[in-house]
């Protein structure tokens, strides 16, 4: 039997997924460059909605959008308010790692696409309405502030961190001592 040969169009789709994919999985590792890139991309987006003096629509939307990203991000994969055994209650207890609903890498990408997606949106006319944005904006801080507020007593009643401070150190390596009573210096 033969196989159905795919459209050129659809394995020209695929070949482009795969190239990008690969790209994005050797960014991994580059934390720094990839937020750098975002703000880098925030900053152009709010450059242009001060220029044009419109598409305020368009930033409601990307701010609710990352809003709600944010959340996920602060949020336990396994909420412990439906599961019991979750989150470490006591210090007896086995030690867990905070693990995310939504990680790090997927949050960046997100926001990024959708700050490009909201980008391209203020090049085209049809998306800058007419609108009084400091109702907008009003109406954004109260979401924020009652989202977060409530998030905050979240990871207060059930006593996590979301954030990670990078490895624990306990001491300076010239401090230890070696064997044969020498102190290494390195």
């Amino acid at each position: 039997m033969e196989e159905a040969a795919e459209p050129a169009g659809i394995a020209q789709l695929l070949q482009a997924q795969r190239v990008l994919q690969r790209y994005l999985d050797k960014t991994v590792v580059w934390v720094r460059v990839r937020w750098s890139i975002f703000v880098v991309l925030l900053l152009l987006f709010a450059a242009r909605v001060y220029i044009k003096q419109g598409f305020f629509v368009v930033s409601y939307g990307l701010g609710i959008y990352m809003l709600n990203l944010f959340i996920n991000f602060l949020s336990p994969a396994v909420d412990p308010d439906t599961e019991e055994t979750s989150l470490p209650m006591k210090e007896s207890t086995e030690y867990r790692p905070f693990t995310r609903k939504l990680p790090e890498f997927k949050f960046w990408w997100s926001g990024a696409r959708a700050t490009a997606v909201a980008l391209g949106m203020t090049f085209i006319p049809f998306f800058d309405l007419p609108v009084y944005w400091p109702i907008l904006l009003a109406y954004f801080i109260l979401l924020l502030v009652l989202t977060m507020k409530d998030r905050v007593k979240h990871m207060i009643k059930h006593k996590y961190v979301p954030f990670n401070f990078g490895k624990q150190t306990y001491g300076e390596l010239s401090k230890v001592k070696v064997p044969g009573g020498e102190k290494n210096d390195k």
